[in-house]
């Protein structure tokens, strides 16, 4: 797809993604004996430590008045709610009125729709790299105006700047990240079985059968949704394979037919194929989408459907809505080292102007200050890149731990590979990666088939 990003990340090396495994394994080691911090605010503030004083806005935004802005985004159910919130305070500060677009995933193709029925949106949330290059190839990007450049220079690392730029041209600003490396678990479960956090692969399996044998399905996948495929093999990928072919694989630089593949597949499906260990075994993974796969792992007291589900931070909203606390109830450890260290896998949301408009060049401004990233941190289910962000926004110790080891990190991050693939592949429903890794979760001992299939799919996808 010719990303001159692709081009800029092949030459991180291992200590990078080293650095950013120690720095959130120290956070999360604090979380044992501080997560319950911040839990009880029953203000609804989010931690916030300025005793109830309203804080000053970090960035001007034009007044809008009688001007409307649309915008487009998968983001459905409480992830949706937050978002309106955040948008409620733009109009607020600018007199606009903020219109939300419901997408479909693949969101390119229903850009595509909409721009070719003359109607796009004034801003896009793109969740892939390859979705910006796709818009920025397709003519449909307007760059970053000078104003939200200043709040990206003020607020962002250079790496995040970088994600969201296509031949030195900056395109996206990324409002939301995700750390993608992370296990959550029910304590009750664990505490019950004896079973302890792991560091390593051979603990996790250790762990997930302890918790078997005290008669809970050990692990909650949500095979419904393609992209937690994708994590689950990303993470085994990048911490068995290391940093360098990750970024080859990423690039399609070497096939999916690669002997590192295979050994990663074949890792992922001691999970998959272990009798018992995955809730509802295949069928039942299968028709259970992220937010159920979550909330079954903190409901039913002490005999759960699963005693423990693996992605990233935004794991904490669908929690938020059962009577689970995060810190208490729900806690989190790094994923399991595979190889020599843990990994670190990141996603992201990046706010795209599809129109030239003063309306979507004022949204890109707003969410590329701390303010909007403010609104949805104490919702929490969300973690900013924004590095002005005052963590005590964050609604508990262990968000709070999770953003500061994502902004510590800096540079030295590795997106979400999916992600990072021509969507064709990496994030459409039912075709590419998804559809090969739900037929690997039914039948994990093909491990050379999967392979093909996934190299098909990728050939398709990078020639196109």
């Amino acid at each position: 797809m010719g990303s001159t990003l692709r081009t800029r990340r092949a030459p991180h090396h291992r200590r990078t993604t080293a650095r950013f495994a120690a720095a959130f394994v120290a956070s999360a080691l604090a979380l044992s004996v501080t997560a319950c911090g911040g839990d009880g605010d029953d203000d609804g503030n989010g931690g916030d430590k300025s005793g109830g004083k309203e804080s000053a806005a970090a960035v001007e935004l034009p007044k809008l008045d009688g001007q409307t802005v649309s915008v487009a985004a998968v983001w459905g159910g409480s992830e949706r709610k937050v978002f309106l919130k955040v948008l409620d305070e733009f109009e607020k500060r600018t007199g606009a009125k903020v219109t939300f677009v419901p997408a479909q995933d693949p969101i390119i193709s229903f850009l595509e729709s909409k721009v070719a029925g003359g109607a796009p949106p004034d801003v896009a949330m793109l969740p892939q790299v390859g979705a910006i290059e796709q818009a920025v190839q397709n003519k449909w990007a307007k760059p970053v105006g000078p104003e939200a450049q200043k709040q990206l220079d003020k607020n962002y690392a250079k790496g995040w700047q970088d994600l969201g730029a296509v031949d030195g041209k900056q395109y996206g600003v990324y409002f939301k990240a995700a750390n993608k490396s992370l296990v959550w678990y029910n304590t009750q479960v664990f505490d019950n079985a004896g079973a302890k956090p792991a560091k390593t692969w051979d603990d996790f399996m250790k762990a997930s059968q302890t918790v078997y044998d005290s008669g809970v399905p050990p692990i909650s996948v949500a095979g419904a949704d393609g992209w937690t495929l994708t994590d689950w093999f990303e993470n085994i990928y990048l911490s068995q394979a290391g940093p360098e072919k990750y970024d080859q694989l990423a690039k399609h630089e070497i096939k999916w037919t690669d002997p590192s593949v295979k050994e990663a597949l074949t890792t992922l499906g001691e999970v998959f194929g272990t009798k018992g260990f995955v809730a509802g075994g295949a069928k039942g993974a299968l028709q259970t989408e992220f937010p159920a796969s979550v909330k079954q792992t903190f409901t039913g007291g002490d005999q759960p459907k699963a005693g423990m589900v693996f992605e990233g931070d935004m794991v904490s909203l669908p929690i938020s809505e059962t009577k689970a606390e995060i810190g208490t109830d729900a806690k989190v450890f790094p994923f399991p080292a595979v190889g020599d260290d843990s990994p670190a896998v990141v996603g992201g949301d990046a706010a795209v102007a599809l129109k030239d408009s003063k309306g979507a060049q004022a949204l890109l401004t707003y969410l590329a200050s701390p303010d909007s990233a403010k609104i949805w941190a104490e919702a929490g289910g969300f973690v900013s890149p924004n590095k002005s962000l005052d963590l005590a926004a964050y609604p508990n110790d262990v968000q709070r731990s999770i953003a500061k080891a994502l902004i510590a990190a800096g540079d030295d991050i590795r997106f979400d590979m999916s992600d990072q693939a021509p969507q064709a592949f990496g994030g459409t429903p039912g075709k590419g990666e998804w559809k090969a890794l739900q037929d690997f979760l039914t039948n994990p001992k093909d491990v050379e088939g999967t392979q093909k299939a996934l190299e098909n799919a990728a050939a398709k996808a990078y020639k196109d």
